[in-house]
This record gives structure tokens, sequence and C-alpha cells, in this order.
């Protein structure tokens, strides 16, 4: 094994015979969609906005994020280079490392609120059984068990995602049709719902959910062999996977005004078994997050071996997921919809224009140490989302993709003012 592949290549291409089929990829990626923060968002969306409105927007968010996975999927086959080496060619050396530093933040806060949710579906199971229903301990296991996976790296994902997501496709499949069957169909939103909302924020919220998975796509699609693979994968991802999702959270949530499906699972008497289930398929997410997040830092701080930051990710998430970050999730997620983006459609438009026709080995070397156009435009672009509220101006109606839209044609403008000039390779 050479030091390039037990780093899982974070500095240099992918070389050809790592290279893997494109539904492999499809399947990890579908995995992102089906777990139990999904089932929280849908469900809210549902409560707020009722079935039909809610699984409409989330097929609206998936169509938004398949295009946006196929730009940074074929983007990433093209050069074989992870998301934080595209990254820091279109940011510089010292600018790449204040947006990895903060993609590695926002994907430790995801990995504490997955940590939250296999601690609380773990805390339920032993409450029904009587035994010690400690949410601490359970929520420090599977952060152990997902950096051990991480560690492992790609591959393991990969054989995770062949069982863990037809496993829970079941879980949620029964939940909807057992509460549908006790307690009827329900097409109406709640006139209480927990988190109100209209459209566009149900739309950012799912496209939130997966954004980061977007910006940070090559991470995974720079193995897949050709660029039409990566395209037909991106399709057979969130196109399919977030609107079922999204259907099977709305269904139960409506029929009950329960979010959790952890308590669904009680209250509707399915069996403790299922709830050991419903925590095992959070490992396969968990454990991208700190694969992702690990690049990210190990891109930025290449002296320190990669699994010091999957352990440190697995302590500073289980931290977050004691102090409760789920009890903030919706926000979290809008949040996530406005902040990361701009990142993606930054490096897309270099390598589309800046980088076109460049060795990409030869495009990651001599890099400035800032390159501020880039930084300006994410800077000035996402405070322009969060300052001007978007009841006074909208593009869209939908923040999320306004955020997008405006830092790509600030930047495409810059570059356009710069005359396109080639970094020094």
């Amino acid at each position: 094994m050479t030091a390039e592949s037990s780093d899982q290549y974070s500095h240099s291409p992918v070389p050809a015979g790592e290279t893997m089929a494109g539904w492999r990829v499809a399947l990890i990626v579908a995995s992102f969609s089906i777990g139990q923060p999904d089932f929280l968002n849908g469900a809210q969306n549902a409560l707020a906005l009722g079935l039909g409105s809610a699984v409409g927007a989330a097929f609206l968010a998936a169509l938004i994020l398949c295009a946006g996975c196929c730009f940074t999927a074929v983007v990433s086959v093209r050069t074989r280079l992870s998301t934080y080496l595209l990254v820091r060619r279109s940011f510089g050396v010292q600018g790449a490392a204040l947006i990895n530093i903060v993609l590695a933040l926002i994907q430790y806060c995801a990995f504490g609120i997955n940590a939250a949710f296999i601690g609380e579906a773990m805390a339920e199971a032993a409450k029904i059984n009587h035994l010690p229903e400690s949410f601490a301990a359970f929520v420090i296991a599977g952060s152990l068990l997902a950096a051990g996976s991480t560690i492992v790296g790609i591959r393991a994902l990969e054989r995770l995602a062949l069982v863990v997501v037809p496993l829970l496709g079941v879980i949620f499949v029964a939940v909807a049709f057992v509460a549908v069957q006790r307690h009827g169909l329900v097409l109406a939103p709640s006139p209480t719902p927990p988190v109100p909302m209209r459209f566009g924020i149900a739309v950012t919220s799912v496209i939130g959910a997966y954004m980061v998975a977007v910006v940070t796509m090559p991470d995974l699609s720079r193995y897949i062999r050709t660029e039409r693979g990566s395209i037909v994968s991106m399709a057979l991802s969130f196109p399919i996977a977030t609107p079922l999702m999204m259907t099977t959270a709305a269904l139960p949530a409506l029929a009950t005004g329960e979010t959790s499906v952890a308590k669904l699972i009680v209250s509707l008497g399915l069996g403790t078994p299922l709830l050991f289930l419903l925590a095992t398929p959070m490992l396969t997410v968990n454990a991208a997050n700190l694969y992702s997040a690990g690049l990210a830092l190990g891109a930025t701080f290449p002296k320190v071996r990669g699994w010091v930051f999957t352990l440190l990710g697995a302590v500073i998430g289980t931290a977050f997921a004691l102090m409760g970050i789920i009890d903030h999730f919706i926000p979290f997620l809008v949040f996530l919809s406005l902040i990361v983006p701009p990142i993606a459609a930054i490096y897309v438009i270099d390598a589309f224009t800046l980088f076109r026709g460049t060795d990409p080995q030869a495009s990651i070397r001599r890099l400035p140490p800032v390159r501020w156009e880039a930084v300006g435009v994410w800077v000035g672009s996402l405070a322009a989302v969060l300052l001007v509220p978007s009841e006074r101006f909208t593009l869209t109606t939908i923040p999320a993709l306004d955020a997008t839209i405006l830092a790509a044609v600030a930047y495409l403008a810059v570059l356009k003012l710069r005359g396109r000039p080639l970094p020094a390779a």
C-alpha cells in the first residue's frame, strides 16, 4: 500500500486502478437520504404543509440536489481530485484552510445530530425492555463504531451501504403502513405544526440536509470510472431516494402527530429489534461525515495523519450530541443551505473556465496563498443572503437556490472583469 492510498488520496488524484462502477457510489449517496434526521425533516415539513406540498417540496429539492451533484461529480471524474483539493486551487492555500475548517465543523455538527438519533433509538429500546437507558452511553458507543468504520475507508462505506439501505427502507415503510392502517390517511397539515414554514423554506430545509453531500461529492464520485457513470449515479440517488423518504415520513407524522420514528416504533408496538436495526444504518452517514471532514482537515494540515481528525471529529460530534444540537435541527439545515452552495458554485465554475484543459496534478501546485475573488464572492454572497430578509427580496422564493445563483453570477462577473487569468501551475 502506497502512502497516497493509505491517506485515501487526500493530496493527489485517484489513480485509474482505484475506480469503481457508478452504481456503487449511487448506493452510498442514496443512503444519505434514508435515516432518522431525514425522517424528522420530512415529518416536520408534512405537519407544516400537508402531504402533497411536503412531497412536492422534497421532489423539487431532489432535482436541485441532483443537478448540483452532476456538476460536482463530473468535475471530480475529470480531475480525480478530492473536494478539498478543488477548494484549495479555487480559494488558495490559506483561503481553502478557512473553507475546509468551516466544512469540517459543519460535518462534525451533522455527526452530532446523527449520534443523538442513535442514542435516542437505543435509549427507547432499553426503556421498553426495562434496561438502563443511558442516552450518553449509547451516543458514545455509536460514535466509536462510526469512527472505526471511517478509518477503514471508502470500501467499508460501500459494504455497509449494501446492507443498511434496504434495511432502513423496510423499517420506514413498515412504520408508515402501520400508522396509516391504525390512524387513517391524513393529507391536511397540522393546525399547530412544531415548526411552521412556507413552501420555499421546506425546499431549503431539504436542500440543506444534503448540501454538504453535494459540495463534498467529489470525495466519493472521483472514484467513478466515467463522466456518464457519474451522471447516471446521481440520477439514481437523490431524485428517487429523497421523495420516497419524505413520503414515508409524512404519512405516519400526519396520522399521529409524532415526528420521532423511534417513538413511533414504540407507540405502534413494532418491537424492540426494529429500534436496534434503526440505529445501525446511521453509522453509514456518520462514517461518511467523518470521512469527508478528515479529508478537509487532512488537506489543510497535511502533516497530521487522517485518523487523528477522524477521532477528533467523533469527540467533537459526540459533545454536540450531548449538548442537545438536535433541538436546533431545522435552523441548522437552513443555515447549511445558505453557507455551503456558493463554495460548490465557485470550484465548479473554475473547473470549466480557469482550469479547463489543465493537468489536475499540475493545477494544485504553486497555488497563491489566497484567491481573493473567490473568498470575496463567498463571503459577499453569504452576507447578502443572511442580511437581506427573503420577504423583502428573493429570486426564486427558495433561499438556498438564491444563494447559489447569486454566488455563481457574481463569480462569473468577477472572472470576466479580471479577464479570466490562469493561476500559475
